[in-house]
């Protein structure tokens, strides 16, 4: 499984200093990129997505047009969140003393393999961690999807 694209706003060192002298200076301090595992063992892969203080809410996950897997995160803004209000109405009943948390979007594509069971995925949050469960197919059923094609 390799990631295809990732994407959350943060660059490197040199790309700093190339945004500061475009008139973007630390536009993009203080975002991180989770961390991701990937493992494999004879029934599927299992993807662990570090996401603490998230809520399944937050994620997004597809596949995309081309069969990849997509795994999308975006934590907004907000206080006060209690179960069942509102977040405008949270937004209205409070404001920041001090604020040091920095939210931001994430996405991650994956090229899945050959024998993964696309239509079998499933995904739950548990503890700050997003764990994705692909399963394998077995090998009759990835021969079934190759086809031949007659030359003409």
């Amino acid at each position: 499984m390799l990631p295809a694209r990732r994407f959350n706003g943060q660059y490197g060192l040199t790309d700093f200093f190339n945004d500061f002298f475009d008139g973007r200076p630390l536009e993009k301090v203080g975002m991180t990129t989770p961390a991701i595992n990937v493992k494999e063992n004879e029934k599927g892969y299992k993807i662990e997505v570090a996401a603490p203080g998230m809520c399944k809410d937050d994620f997004r996950i597809h596949l995309n047009k081309d069969g990849n897997l997509v795994i999308e995160m975006e934590k907004t803004d907000c206080c006060c969140k209690d179960k069942g209000k509102d977040k405008e109405e949270d937004r209205k009943e409070c404001r920041y003393l001090r604020k040091e948390f920095a939210f931001s979007k994430f996405s991650q594509t994956l090229l899945l393999p050959d024998n993964a069971d696309k239509e079998a995925i499933e995904a739950y949050v548990n503890n700050g961690i997003l764990y994705i469960k692909i399963p394998k197919t077995t090998k009759e059923k990835v021969d079934e999807k190759k086809r031949v094609i007659e030359v003409k």
